[in-house]
């Protein structure tokens, strides 16, 4: 019987998947989460007046650091070439929430959903971080995939990103 998990051998050892006979394809993965936190907490993040600083642009650069360091964090993640990485926050004032929203894309023989992943995680962790002196309730969730794009599997989408 084959496992539908990848990532495991015939005598069931975790193994770095061999990608080499696959095409190079253009990949596209877009991932999202949101941290939630009280409303004295996101005035601050709008306003940029947190004591640590521009709370959104290092978040931005954090998520993007951490798109290019994802194998460095997933053991059986391939090192792959970005191309691009970009990294979108939308503060809502009624939840009150920060949602983070990353694009990663790439040429390559294996798909960019874990760097997406990664990247939205640690911008996430990033603005729990640099508030975390105001507000330590923050809470993170509905990390995601959205959608990926290229390689054999195609196209994929989200039910409820449709």
């Amino acid at each position: 019987m084959t496992s539908p998990l990848t990532h495991f051998d015939h005598q069931g050892q975790a193994h770095m998947v061999d990608v080499g006979a696959k095409a190079e394809t253009a990949r596209v993965a877009v991932a999202t989460g949101r941290i939630h936190m009280q409303p004295d907490t996101l005035a601050l993040i709008r306003g940029g007046n947190a004591k640590k600083g521009d709370v959104l642009g290092i978040a931005r650069i954090a998520a993007i650091q951490a798109a290019k360091r994802t194998s460095d964090l997933i053991p059986l993640c391939h090192p792959i070439a970005l191309t691009r990485v970009a990294a979108e926050f939308a503060l809502d004032d009624a939840t009150p929430t920060v949602t983070c929203t990353v694009t990663a894309e790439c040429t390559g023989r294996t798909g960019v959903e874990m760097e997406a992943l990664t990247a939205v995680t640690v911008g996430l962790l990033t603005i729990y971080d640099m508030c975390k002196a105001a507000d330590r309730g923050m809470r993170i969730d509905g990390v995601r995939l959205l959608e990926k794009q290229g390689g054999q599997s195609g196209h994929w989408m989200a039910a409820e990103a449709k």
